[in-house]
Formats: structure tokens, sequence, C-alpha cells
């Protein structure tokens, strides 16, 4: 896939999943924006990416309208525009901190829809988000996240005919070993991964790069909108 000369956003980008996606955009001749709260670990991702040049960044919320609006009116429109940010609330529903569960909600859904509404995408472009294996395979505590990620399911079907020719479609992993795992699991991660990785048809959990692969397809593929593509292993069939 040939990207040069196209402008992607990647919501999201300073790590993990989000700067896998910016990494083989990067590769396949694309300018990046990156965007994510910390300037820190912006300056960081570009550091690693390694192409002055190409590689911009922006450090927002974007839970805030206002900045949602910002990012898109002081950069160029963009070709494609990849939100992969990443939130985890884990809690029993009768003992749930219901502020969390909101901020949660802002992050994964609300922020979805600022970008639907201020992103500045040209004609022939995509918008692609991210859900997760939870929409369809919860697990215990997980009730806000699978909520989330199955409203995010459904909204790109409505996005896809509301903003096309647009095309908006959705990435839906399994487990991908990225940082936000270090704050789920702590130090049992690995152990968790290898309980896990036994378990799946693939044998291994994923990688940025499975993700960024398919996120690529997404991005490429002018006959495919309004979809969920399921990268997760084989997870909902175990």
């Amino acid at each position: 896939m040939n990207l040069e000369q196209q402008h992607v956003v990647v919501i999201g980008g300073s790590s993990g999943i989000g700067l896998g996606v910016a990494r083989a955009c990067l590769a396949r001749g694309a300018s990046l924006t990156l965007v994510s709260r910390s300037p820190e670990k912006l300056a960081g991702a570009a550091a690693e990416l390694g192409d002055a040049r190409r590689v911009r960044t922006f450090a927002a919320d974007v839970t805030q309208e206002a900045e949602v609006r910002s990012l898109f009116n002081e950069h160029p429109p963009a070709r494609h525009v990849v939100v992969t940010a990443v939130q985890g609330h884990y809690q029993p529903v009768r003992e749930m901190d219901i502020a969390a569960a909101r901020h949660l909600i802002d992050s994964k859904l609300v922020a979805a829809l600022h970008v639907a509404k201020h992103a500045r995408i040209e004609p022939g472009g995509s918008l692609v988000f991210t859900t997760g294996i939870a929409a369809v395979r919860p697990g215990p505590g997980g009730s806000v996240v699978a909520a989330v990620n199955g409203a995010l399911m459904s909204l790109v079907r409505a996005l896809a005919i509301e903003l096309a020719p647009v095309r908006v479609n959705a990435l839906s992993p399994g487990w991908v070993d990225t940082p936000v795992w270090d704050s789920i699991a702590g130090g049992a991660k690995e152990q968790r991964f290898a309980q896990h990785a036994r378990r799946l048809p693939v044998g291994r959990i994923g990688a940025p790069a499975d993700i960024a692969d398919a996120a690529l397809f997404l991005m490429g593929n002018g006959f495919t909108t309004g979809e969920v593509l399921h990268v997760d292993g084989g997870h909902r069939l175990v």
C-alpha cells in the first residue's frame, strides 16, 4: 500500500497500537500527525519514528470538543484518520465508580463523536476507530468496556451512511502486548499472557504490528465501509 503524499492523523499515536499504526504508515510514505494528551509521550514517539520532516505532533484531549476542533482546523485535511486511544475500566457493577465509568464513555464514545464531527477528510479517505474484544467476549468487571466497545461498533455503521463518501470502519483487537496492560495486570502480565496464548488458535498474544496491518487494509480498501474487522487471534472462538 502506497501512502505517499497522503496525510494520516493517528489519535492515540504516542504508544502501543497507535504508534504501531504510525510506524506502518510512515514506512509507506505517509506524512503523520500524532495526537495524544501528553506532549512528553508525543516527543518520545516522534523521536522513535525518526523522520521530523514527515511527523507532526499535537497535544490534545479528545474528550474536549474545542481541542478536537483545533486539531483539525490547525492541520491540513487528512486522507485517513485512525483513532486508537484505549482506556480501560474494570470493576464489578455493584461496586462501580460511576465517575470513572463516565470518563471511559467520554474517552471512547464521546471522543469518537467529536472526531466524526470535526475531522476534515479528503474524498476517498477513511475514518477508522478502535473497539475491542470485550464487546463480544466481556470479562468479569468489564461491563462498561463491553458497552462502550459495542456502541462504537454500532456507531461506525451509522457514520458510514452519514459521512459517505468518507469510509468509516472499526478495528476490534484481541489481547495485544501494549503498555496499557501494565496498568491492567501489573506484575502478573506475562503470566496472564502465557495462559491466554495457550487458549488462542494462533498460539500467541497480538503485537501492535498485527493491528497496524489491519488498519492499512481498512485505509486502502475503497470498497469496505461500515465494517468491524476482528483482529483477535481467534479469541471469539474459544
